[in-house]
């Protein structure tokens, strides 16, 4: 069929268009409200997803979407008619969210957190400013909230650091070689507490209490949505609510019978080398991890375990007797962090000594500008913004998504001055901040949003 385009049809000739409108993801006596269920087709649109927009499974987003406190922005073409046959205008051309939960910053501190999620762009829309210009004012009101630090993971790895975004952790593909079962230096660790099969809708109701608790105690988690509960049980996740065939699950229980940590699994299609992939594994203690991978190595008929966000630094790699069968297939940035409020960012987070060391930052969006001298005492820092009349002088200078991304230790100072992000002042300014920086774990997040 042949669509022309009238000249009542053309574009605005104006330079943006759009009205950016924000609401939130609800559901209304039962329904979901018109204006959210499109939304949620253009989300689906650009993400390639299943979702139809109408019956149950937009009720079911919206619901979870409702629990999590999620507010979304689309941008709506305005002074204009669609084309005959197109998306009419009360679709979006560009869709953008967020919710707001806590990241684990160290010294027992969960911060709040701006969680930024469903950025797309229609492609027929694109390079006409908006991603920043909801970007923009997104970031500007979480500030202007008292929100230290926004958080988003990538669908793609060049779009967010000029909006000031820094990698601040990795995720890790691993596959580790199970056939004859795995064996550990240590048995006795990885045989602690019990490991009982269980069906994988059960973990639908123990996730967030087991995450909790895993929130607690990892450093760089950050916290997740409700629809964890069911990807993470099978029962369904963005892009399509069918339920995922042939999961299984297992429950770790501790010595008093207490459940501290799951796994969910499936077998793949792979019939050349018997695969089990790993759906989701939260454990919230060592003896729980070790337990939990001890079980899947017990699994009959199965060459190798895959798993998708195994941590950088793994304890299962050193517990197992022959490290070589644990193989990294892919290491990928993982968690975006951008800071809003240095002083705020830095002051809230837990430091490994004491010392001080003073900073120039540069922001283009002008919200963690300034110069800035950290001083910490008993691990806790006290920031002072100080005049940038050319009076003080500052050790290091670097911007912000440098600064964000070393916020969680998981980079030095040294690596990026290497690499030509940060820039020594002074000598010895570039040790002096991996000192304070440096920290006890590498930081790991379970969560993508």
């Amino acid at each position: 069929m042949s669509i022309e385009r009238t000249a009542t049809h053309q574009r605005s000739p104006r330079s943006f268009p759009y009205e950016l409108r924000t609401f939130p993801s609800r559901v209304v006596d039962g329904e979901v409200p018109d204006e959210v269920a499109k939304w949620q087709q253009a989300v689906s649109l650009g993400f390639h997803g299943n979702s139809t927009g109408t019956g149950e499974e937009t009720r079911t987003y919206a619901t979870g979407e409702q629990v999590d406190g999620r507010m979304s922005t689309g941008a709506y073409l305005k002074d204009a008619a669609a084309p005959a046959g197109a998306w009419g205008i009360d679709y979006p051309v560009a869709t953008y969210a967020y919710h707001r939960k806590t990241l684990n910053v160290g010294g027992g501190t969960l911060l709040p957190v701006h969680q930024i999620t469903a950025v797309t762009v229609r492609p027929s829309h694109r390079r006409r400013g908006l991603l920043r210009a909801m970007m923009g004012s997104d970031l500007a009101q979480a500030k202007a909230a008292g929100i230290s630090i926004a958080a988003l993971t990538a669908s793609e790895a060049t779009i967010y650091g000029r909006f000031g975004f820094g990698v601040a952790t990795d995720a890790c593909d691993i596959e580790v070689s199970v056939k004859g079962g795995l064996e550990f230096i240590v048995p006795a660790a990885a045989a602690q507490g019990m490991v009982e099969i269980a069906d994988a809708v059960v973990v639908r109701d123990l996730h967030n209490e087991i995450f909790a608790r895993v929130h607690t105690a990892t450093y760089g988690s950050i916290g997740r949505q409700d629809m964890y509960r069911l990807s993470a049980s099978g029962q369904g996740n963005y892009g399509s609510m069918d339920p995922v065939k042939n999961i299984r699950a297992a429950l770790h229980y501790d010595a008093t019978g207490t459940v501290d940590g799951y796994v969910t699994y499936k077998p793949t299609d792979d019939h050349t080398r018997p695969t089990v992939e790993i759906v989701d594994l939260l454990a919230a203690t060592d003896d729980a991890y070790l337990a939990l991978w001890n079980y899947l190595g017990s699994l009959d008929l199965i060459d190798v375990i895959t798993w998708g966000m195994a941590p950088v630094v793994d304890p299962l790699e050193w517990s197992m007797a022959a490290k070589r069968l644990y193989k990294r297939t892919a290491t990928e940035d993982h968690l975006w962090l951008r800071i809003l409020d240095t002083p705020g960012a830095l002051a809230a987070r837990a430091y490994a000594a004491d010392g001080s060391v003073t900073l120039h930052v540069g922001d283009p969006l002008g919200h963690a500008s300034g110069i800035f001298r950290i001083t910490v005492v008993h691990g806790k820092a006290t920031v002072t913004r100080c005049p940038e009349d050319g009076s003080v002088p500052f050790g290091l200078s670097m911007g912000v998504s440098e600064l964000s991304s070393l916020y969680l230790g998981g980079v030095s100072a040294r690596t990026l001055q290497a690499a030509g992000r940060v820039r020594e002042e002074e000598q010895g300014a570039v040790a002096e901040f991996d000192t304070l920086f440096a920290t006890k774990e590498s930081p790991h997040c379970l969560t993508s949003f």
